[in-house]
């Protein structure tokens, strides 16, 4: 019984397991199971679906055959155990399984009354659920006395109801609304069997709110009878609200158990108009209203109309069709689909059928009399143990929140992920470091000798091999030619830093405006294809009149036809606002008619040449309706050469959560070419803590950072929850030969998953497209396949 135990403590912990609501006894808990295979199913975490039946062994006995059951009940339990259970009864200290024993005995009790079998569904439910219920809270001593409580309960009911004492003390608060003259009050009458309350055929019989108080076989029950609500429209709005005010406040010292919602069956077609109603309700008493709401229709006898077809529906057909549409209603009031409220049938008519006890029965041979307090008895049961047990029910009806939360690991892979540091050069920390190795270096393109440039004919007069030998030398020299290119521009932007600098400390009046920069024409945008005769590519053209500042519009690539197309603002800037103080700002702001999106990484950095370098940045984009805020630092020390170390924080802000962060990583290069890269963190928030790192290897080419070859392996370890995930990564980039380039990616992780993908790109060699006519072929070829599968099955 520890396995099971163990099993519900997994699955059904975090939610209210004796929730009173859905109790329905159709087929949406039940449909297609098998009760010997309840107990396996783990595929749903919510309370309804582990009320399965109880195991055969223990649902076997039945109420129909009172005289019988009471003899083979009592057999189960010796007179010891029973003089036992009432000296504990007599005590002045109860324990929590008591009362739940005395709830079931109680249980038990009424059912015998009310005369309804143990192999009725609902009831099955109601004690498999109150059985699942008491095992959690139950001890590991209490284990054996939980699990024959049931039999215990039922013969010490038999017993009590034999003999008559104690007394039965169980009672039950109803509360009662719906539109006037749907028949709350003849329903009310009808239950008792007596005129309780006054009706009216033609005209609001109640009118102000009224306890009806009762009793049925032991049972007490108080109906809340209330005012009626008028239809769905402006002027009524006003009064149904006053009403359902003034129900509030009578219901506020003693809460209701049970909520009864009326309807008439006769009134729910397609035209059903009772949505602002339903919100109204929902509004004034809170959506929690539902969880104990049971739907009555009255005038289940009538005459079921046509179908749209012309055909007349079947009873159970028209039944589910109307559940349907009010069930429909009521989601679109609490703005949530996964609520299920029971619905009963009620037929008030003095007409209506009756059985050879007397009893009103529905035209499929329903006792709704009897079926209506076996739900009100069920429901209250369940809230009993719900408070005895101190269950939460922590499921909250309403819209569902779609911004997704932030996973710990996405944080920490953020915080562990390389953050360039903003300078003026515009050049990657490590490229810049490159080109300050090599600036003392001559340049071997100027030590080349020159060479003649043959045209087209010259070159097709060639032989094969000197060909390729022609273009072999002048890729050479090209890549020659572009380190020098490189150097001499980052020299070029050195020189006119430091003359800027100099002209600023030298100058008399630094206050003086500079001169303006000229205008940059930026490059055209890849416009979308439009049916225009003539492409408006003019409307997207852009002038850069700051070296500092640059503003594009961004371009919506779906936008309509004949549209601008502008679906945003994005920025960039880097500056120097004080010496070796840098500040950056990168930003994307979108907006159209039914969303708003920001995006912007904002740093700040102080280099030292000869020391360390700090950084802090804030990172903001938006989820939803809310905002994710992360604000992280960094200090990078290069004390040693060859080696970087790097240090950092992180603080992250999402919908009134908060997660901390911290990593440690050191660069180490061998050569120009070889870097390793290990870095390790930790991420905590939301009760939670993840802890992560990695280990990279980067080879790169010799032409780099001209050619961008390169073969990067990286092994990555991540621990979240006391669960651990391994992974690698390989990621390379070459060219196979001058007009070839290749990359291949792949990674594998300890859960059996991974991906590899090549690319490859050409522009000479045409003929590796027609790799794509296999990958055309085989899909039409898989489309014929299914499509003639689906003809066979057809026919």
């Amino acid at each position: 019984m520890k396995g099971v135990r163990d099993w519900v403590f997994s699955q059904i912990l975090s939610k209210s397991l004796v929730s009173p609501s859905p109790l329905s006894g159709g087929n949406s808990l039940y449909a297609g199971e098998h009760r010997d295979e309840d107990v396996n199913q783990q595929g749903s975490d919510s309370a309804s679906s582990v009320a399965s039946p109880i195991p055969s062994g223990s649902s076997n006995s039945s109420y129909g055959n009172q005289s019988n059951q009471h003899s083979s009940s009592l057999q189960l339990v010796s007179d010891t155990e029973i003089s036992q259970y009432q000296h504990n009864t007599n005590g002045r200290r109860k324990d929590t399984l008591v009362k739940v024993e005395d709830l079931q005995i109680k249980f038990f009790r009424l059912l015998q009354r009310l005369g309804q079998s143990q192999d009725n569904l609902l009831v099955s439910k109601v004690l498999y659920r109150m059985h699942l219920a008491t095992l959690i809270r139950a001890k590991e001593s209490d284990l054996k006395r939980v699990n024959h409580s049931s039999s215990r309960a039922r013969a010490i009911a038999s017993h009590q109801e034999a003999t008559g004492m104690p007394q039965l003390d169980f009672s039950c608060r109803i509360l009662v609304i719906g539109k006037t003259g749907v028949g709350k009050s003849a329903t009310i009458n009808s239950i008792f069997g007596q005129a309780k309350t006054i009706t009216g055929a033609f005209q609001p019989a109640t009118n102000c709110i009224q306890e009806v108080v009762g009793n049925i076989n032991g049972l007490n029950i108080t109906f809340i009878d209330t005012p009626g609500f008028l239809p769905s429209s402006t002027n009524n709005m006003k009064r149904n609200k006053r009403i359902m005010l003034s129900i509030k406040r009578f219901i506020r010292k003693s809460p209701p158990d049970i909520v009864l919602y009326f309807e008439r069956l006769d009134f729910i077609n397609a035209g059903y108009v009772d949505f602002p109603l339903l919100k109204l309700v929902t509004e004034v008493f809170g959506s929690a209203i539902w969880f104990n709401t049971i739907i009555v229709m009255t005038h289940s006898s009538s005459a079921i109309p046509d179908g749209p077809d012309g055909y007349t529906f079947n009873y159970e057909s028209y039944i589910s069709h109307c559940t349907n549409i009010i069930q429909q209603h009521i989601h679109q009031a609490v703005l949530d689909s996964r609520l299920e409220n029971p619905v009963l049938l009620v037929e008030n008519h003095s007409q209506c059928p009756k059985n050879i006890m007397g009893e009103k029965i529905l035209p499929n041979g329903q006792v709704w009399r009897s079926q209506l307090l076996l739900f009100c008895i069920c429901t209250k049961v369940l809230g009993d143990v719900n408070s005895l047990l101190k269950f939460q029910n922590s499921v909250e009806l309403g819209p569902a929140n779609n911004a997704r939360i932030p996973s710990l690991p996405h944080l920490l892979s953020s915080l562990l992920r390389h953050r360039p540091v903003s300078n003026l050069s515009g050049n990657d920390d490590e490229i810049e470091e490159i080109l300050l190795s090599e600036k003392d270096e001559e340049d071997e393109y100027d030590q080349l000798p020159p060479i003649r440039i043959l045209t087209k004919s010259q070159f097709e007069q060639l032989p094969e091999p000197l060909k390729k030998d022609y273009l072999d030398e002048m890729d050479y020299r090209e890549t020659l030619y572009l380190k020098k290119q490189l150097k001499e521009d980052f020299r070029r932007h050195k020189e006119k830093f430091h003359l800027t600098e100099e002209k600023f400390l030298n100058s008399d009046n630094p206050d003086d405006p500079q001169p303006t920069p000229e205008p940059v024409l930026l490059p055209d945008m890849a416009v979308p294809p439009s049916f225009d005769s003539d492409c408006h590519s003019h409307r997207y053209r852009c002038l850069v009149s700051n070296e500092q500042w640059l503003v594009r519009p961004v371009l919506d690539p779906q936008g309509w036809d004949h549209d601008v197309g502008f679906d945003g603002i994005n920025l960039e800037t880097t500056t120097e606002i004080k010496k070796n103080v840098y500040t950056s700002v990168v930003g994307q702001m979108n907006k159209n008619k039914q969303d708003f999106s920001v995006q912007s990484e904002c740093a700040a950095a102080y280099v030292d040449p000869c020391g360390p370098t700090y950084s802090m940045g804030v990172d903001v984009q938006s989820s939803g309706k809310d905002l994710v805020c992360t604000i992280h630092s960094n200090t990078k020390i290069k004390n040693i050469k060859h080696n970087i170390a790097d240090c950092g924080v992180s603080l992250t802000s999402f919908a009134k959560k908060y997660y901390v962060g911290a990593k440690l990583e050191d660069t180490v290069f061998v050569g120009k070419r070889l870097k390793f890269v290990l870095n390790a963190g930790r991420m905590e928030g939301a009760g939670q803590m993840a802890y992560g790192g990695s280990f990279e290897a980067n080879f790169r080419g010799e032409d780099y950072p001209v050619r961008n070859d390169n073969v990067s392996l990286t092994m990555t370890v991540l621990s979240l929850n006391k669960e651990m995930v391994l992974s690698g990564s390989l990621q390379s980039e070459f060219r196979l030969s001058r007009s070839l380039r290749a990359s291949v990616s792949a990674n594998l992780n300890s859960r059996k998953m991974g991906q590899i993908c090549i690319k490859t790109s050409s522009s000479e060699h045409l003929q590796i497209a027609s790799v794509a006519l296999f990958s055309i072929f085989k899909f039409l070829s898989r489309r014929k396949e299914t499509r003639n599968l689906v003809n066979e099955v057809m026919d």
